[in-house]
């Protein structure tokens, strides 16, 4: 069989990798290949815009693959939206068939028609109660454990530590201000911390949104190698991070807990910039520090008045 490579894709590919694909898919040709080694997790090789190969980096990336496993054998059942469908899973290895689609970016959102703003928006607030609606009983079976996004507020307590121990000397005054306005409500106990567990996706920015243009839809929902047991205001946290709160506040209709999560999210999306940073910093990481660029500002305080009406 004559087999086309990508030679210069090849070349930056571990020969590891492409034997392992091979030996699972002996018939398989590598015309195209795409090498992704920016997730802290897997390394990916998706092989002719058709099949996706995750590679754990590490032991532990091993067991991230075991429980994401266990996690979308549920969510398969209960989401409308395409994820991803294990195909061949062992230790450190994973396939599954390729979901075509690009990062639904916030500027992507808003260049669209209000229609089709309309029904991405809905397509995402459904996805988010499916998926926050999963039976705690039918988890438990599966044996799905906790998030590893989940924080306490002691957690949150020493967050706010670090930065002003790391941080703090490298920030000016107003970003200082900033960031004691934002911890205030969490440190007095104003902010009710306080949640009933769900699943929660647990990592969803926009490149794990999958967008066609054709239909100008969400066409699937990607990674859930974090996903687990949760406050469900992490995943709205980052939908604030991505959108805004103009446009979260627009999911209510199909979301209807949002109320109930949203002071939360609201203090939980203000920490995400500094918990990179924060690695960042004590990694000496400059990519880890700019992780945020790009995030959408338009984020209401904690304990602002929820009046979709006026979005």
């Amino acid at each position: 069989m004559f087999v086309v490579i990508v030679k210069s894709a090849v070349n930056n590919i571990p020969s590891s990798y492409l034997d392992k694909i091979r030996a699972i898919y002996p018939n398989i040709s590598f015309d195209h290949l795409d090498l992704n080694q920016d997730g802290m997790v897997n390394d990916v090789v998706v092989v002719n815009h058709q099949l996706v190969c995750r590679f754990a980096k590490e032991d532990w990336g091993k067991q991230v693959l075991s429980h994401e496993a266990k996690v979308l054998e549920v969510v398969q059942r209960y989401i409308d939206l395409p994820i991803p469908r294990f195909e061949h899973l062992e230790e450190a290895f994973v396939t599954y068939r390729y979901l075509k689609g690009e990062p639904l970016s916030r500027n992507t959102l808003l260049k669209l028609s209000k229609t089709a703003q309309t029904r991405i928006i809905s397509q995402l607030a459904t996805f988010h109660r499916q998926l926050h609606s999963i039976p705690t009983e039918v988890l438990a079976q599966a044996g799905v454990s906790f998030s590893d996004a989940v924080r306490s507020r002691e957690d949150w307590l020493q967050l706010y530590d670090d930065v002003q121990e790391t941080l703090f000397p490298h920030l000016w005054r107003h970003q200082q201000t900033w960031i004691h306005e934002l911890f205030r409500p969490v440190v007095s106990g104003e902010l009710d911390l306080s949640y009933t567990p769900v699943l929660i996706h647990g990592d969803l920015p926009v490149y794990h949104i999958l967008f066609n243009p054709e239909s100008q839809s969400i066409s699937g929902i990607i990674d859930f190698g974090v996903a687990g047991l949760g406050d469900p205001a992490c995943d709205i946290a980052t939908q604030l991070g991505n959108y805004g709160e103009n446009i979260v506040q627009l999911m209510e209709s199909d979301y209807p807990m949002l109320r109930d999560v949203i002071n939360r999210a609201r203090f939980w999306v203000g920490t995400l910039e500094l918990q990179w940073s924060l690695i960042g910093v004590k990694y000496n990481d400059v990519s880890l520090s700019l992780a945020h660029i790009g995030w959408a500002r338009e984020v209401q305080p904690v304990g602002t008045v929820f009046n979709p009406k006026n979005c």
